[in-house]
């Protein structure tokens, strides 16, 4: 029988350690990925990596962020989106949480959204520098919340679209962060894969009202009823199915593996996929030579220790 501790640690490490394994594969179609087997911090010799400076086992700006959310959230007791905003902007200028301090994978919207904010624009409205923006950039780095969060569902539904405001305002972004949330808790509370989402779907259809943009906008952009198809895309609601379709598997190895397997934006697929696989299959099931090759997790264990 897994421990909340458990789960949680699987979350939060299942997060960095996707995130990592998918940085050298990233803006690859999948016909030119090894095979599955293959797949690993450091690619096959023949395979032209991405990000070539970046030493293998490095989170990219998925696991920096999440972590300047999880920082935010133990430092003021609450999700604070000046608090947040400005630890992002701290990111974007000076690598906080960043492995060795540096910033080599920054989404368009993100930095846009975070030069907004510099020159002035309050943290609730940077996230709609691009009006029409759904990008997955704050989906990507919401797992902490659901972790550390004690409040109700509806709360922790605000608090997602709250921390998703400050780079990804668009209504879409906001209701896909609040969904994966619920669906973490289910997660947290021991439920299936299927069975928790289902029931994060059923908990948001309550929270939103039917009149609502909020509910509308589930039902018809998000459409969370259809199968999972995904593709490994950018696109916010690609991002969820696709998380969706990998976690169809049996163990925490295969989930990420799968997601990098998509191809295009493979580390934020397998941060995204990896943050509930861990979460579900637990830290224990996580491959201890990604967790013990993965680069600067010394600096994560404070975070931990507030955690708990």
């Amino acid at each position: 029988m897994l421990t909340n501790r458990d789960r949680i640690l699987g979350g939060l490490w299942g997060l960095l350690i996707g995130d990592a394994l998918g940085v050298p594969y990233e803006f690859n179609g999948p016909e030119n990925l090894p095979g599955l087997e293959q797949i690993e911090y450091q690619p096959p010799i023949s395979f032209v990596r991405s990000h070539s400076g970046v030493l293998p086992g490095t989170w990219s700006d998925d696991g920096a962020q999440a972590l300047c959310l999880l920082d935010s959230l133990l430092s003021c007791g609450k999700m604070d989106i000046n608090d947040f905003a400005s630890r992002l902007l701290q990111w974007y200028n000076c690598g906080l949480w960043a492995v060795d301090n540096k910033v080599f994978d920054v989404g368009n919207q993100t930095a846009r959204a975070l030069i907004a904010y510099s020159n002035g624009k309050p943290p609730y409205e940077s996230g709609n520098i691009i009006p029409d923006g759904k990008g997955n950039g704050s989906l990507m780095r919401v797992l902490p919340l659901a972790l550390w969060h004690k409040g109700t569902d509806e709360e922790l539904v605000n608090d997602a679209h709250l921390q998703s405001l400050v780079t990804h305002g668009h209504i879409c972004n906001q209701v896909c962060c609040a969904l994966y949330c619920l669906w973490a808790r289910r997660l947290l509370e021991g439920h299936s894969i299927s069975e928790a989402y289902s029931s994060a779907v059923l908990g948001l259809r309550k929270i939103y009202s039917e009149d609502s943009k909020f509910y509308y906008e589930l039902e018809w952009s998000i459409r969370p009823d259809e199968a999972p198809i995904g593709k490994g895309g950018g696109f916010v609601v690609d991002s969820l199915r696709s998380a969706r379709m990998v976690l169809a598997s049996d163990n925490y190895e295969q989930a990420v593996k799968s997601a990098i397997a998509l191809g295009d934006d493979t580390d934020t697929t397998a941060a995204i996929a990896g943050g509930l696989a861990g979460i579900y299959f637990g830290f224990d099931n996580i491959p201890n030579r990604w967790y013990s090759e993965l680069r600067g997790k010394e600096m994560v264990y404070t975070l931990i220790d507030k955690l708990f």
